[in-house]
């Protein structure tokens, strides 16, 4: 366990010298605050294990109320933070009411050192792993290492294994690039899953997809009442990534305004969430993905050389499938198998006519269209054997006659596929020739399963 941090409040300075030399002992680091007012006002700008507080402060001495008015008050600050009560005047009424207040257990003075500090370890292991499981059950977007299976026999990715073999174990951050649909998520998932953090989450956010204006509400979380639709406190991806790592996909599109916020959290692992001054800290290792040349993106002064620098301590780049058709007949295999299963068929195999075409194909989309093809093929199979007429690789042209017979989403999908081709597949020209923003091509990508 890391060197755990306990917020002590006591009206008595010498009570808190004695707390204080007795914890920094045993290792603690320790705070010390006299009041009510100001142990809540360090709550609001540093992070603590567990809190000791005294039932009695200068209002009264003997009730206990100031006490259990403040445990109100912590609640309300941090619900998962462990509180342990002490005083001088103890009564079974008093400790019931403070445990039902949300105390996690009570101390009479003078206290039995032993006893203090056992209860002190035990509150704050406990703590802690409230915290993180609030934290996993915050997001559905956690990605477990354990469903990963990365093809990978080509010759062009063979460059690609021998850097997940190198940096993997480490905690450097890694740059992902590629051309979109290659698979830099699942790298991703590789990179994390032979880490020494793989017990520990894996985060994803895309960052394609943040609007500018929920930005740092998605990246940094939020304290209730930040701004009008801000109800309650929200935990943000950085949060959810602490001891893991956090995948950030699309890298390219951080707003300008926001580099130099992200690039802080980078160098430094200290952020603030929306509407609060309290710093908080996390060690998440970061893996970013982009389809774009960033250097270009540099020197186009759209994005920070700084900020590019902590993001690709080690660059990965994935090849298109067209440079890795070896990869093709396992990989179509892999998502036949998959999908076969999920829409309970029997055993299908591709026919020389299906794995021909596959071949063949020039796969704009990469390995995310493979998927798409090979899921189409497993509804339209009759029988146990794929054909190429059901990948319907050839049937797309037949049906493409003219615009005026297509709706307007069928038209504005062959336009989305033709300009990727004819930008081999790079999402940042394709949105240019169409006249869209990076973000707004990729909602439509997402929306047609291109």
């Amino acid at each position: 366990m890391s060197r755990a941090r306990v917020l002590v409040a006591d009206d008595q300075r010498d009570v808190l010298d004695s707390l204080e030399l007795l914890l920094r002992t045993e290792g603690w680091e320790v705070a010390t605050v006299t009041s009510p007012r100001l142990l809540l006002d360090q709550l609001k700008v540093s992070d603590f294990d567990v809190v000791l507080i005294d039932l009695n402060y200068a209002r009264d001495t003997t009730s206990g109320q100031e006490g259990l008015d403040l445990l109100d008050d912590i609640r309300q600050l941090d619900e998962t933070l462990p509180v342990v009560v002490m005083t001088a005047w103890a009564s079974v009424e008093l400790a019931v009411e403070a445990m039902r207040r949300g105390a996690r257990d009570f101390v009479e003075k003078p206290w039995d050192n032993n006893r203090l500090l056992t209860i002190l370890r035990t509150q704050t292991e406990l703590g802690r792993a409230l915290r993180k499981g609030a934290r996993l059950a915050a997001e559905n977007e956690i990605l477990r290492p354990g469903d990963v299976q990365l093809i990978a026999e080509s010759p062009a990715m063979q460059p690609v294994l021998e850097l997940i073999r190198r940096v993997g174990p480490s905690d450097a951050n890694v740059l992902v690039t590629g051309e979109n649909g290659t698979g830099k998520g699942l790298i991703a998932q590789v990179l994390h899953g032979v880490s020494n953090r793989a017990g520990e989450p894996l985060i994803t956010v895309n960052i394609g997809g943040l609007s500018e204006s929920i930005f740092e509400s998605e990246l940094f979380g939020h304290v209730r009442g930040a701004f009008t639709d801000a109800k309650s406190d929200r935990v943000g991806r950085f949060e959810l990534a602490d001891n893991g790592t956090l995948f950030m996909d699309e890298i390219a599109n951080v707003p300008a305004a926001q580099q130099a916020r992200l690039l802080r959290v980078l160098e430094t692992g200290e952020f603030e969430r929306v509407g609060s001054s309290k710093t908080r800290r996390v060690n998440a290792r970061i893996v970013s993905a982009t389809n774009a040349d960033l250097n270009e993106e540099v020197e186009a002064g759209r994005f920070r050389q700084d900020l590019l620098f902590r993001l690709n301590t080690v660059e990965i780049h994935l090849p298109p499938l067209r440079e890795r058709r070896e990869d093709i007949p396992a990989l179509a295999q892999h998502f036949l198998d998959e999908h076969r299963k999920r829409y309970r068929k029997g055993p299908l195999t591709f026919g020389s006519d299906a794995m021909k075409a596959l071949l063949q194909h020039l796969w704009p989309g990469n390995v995310r269209e493979l998927g798409h093809v090979t899921e189409r093929a497993v509804l339209m199979a009759n029988g146990d054997t794929v054909r190429a007429v059901d990948l319907g690789l050839q049937s797309t042209a037949a049906r493409q006659a003219t615009l005026e017979e297509m709706t307007l989403e069928d038209a504005e999908r062959l336009l989305i596929r033709k300009a990727l081709e004819r930008y081999g597949g790079n999402v940042s020209d394709a949105a240019k020739g169409l006249g869209l923003s990076r973000s707004a091509l990729y909602r439509r990508l997402e929306k047609y399963g291109l």
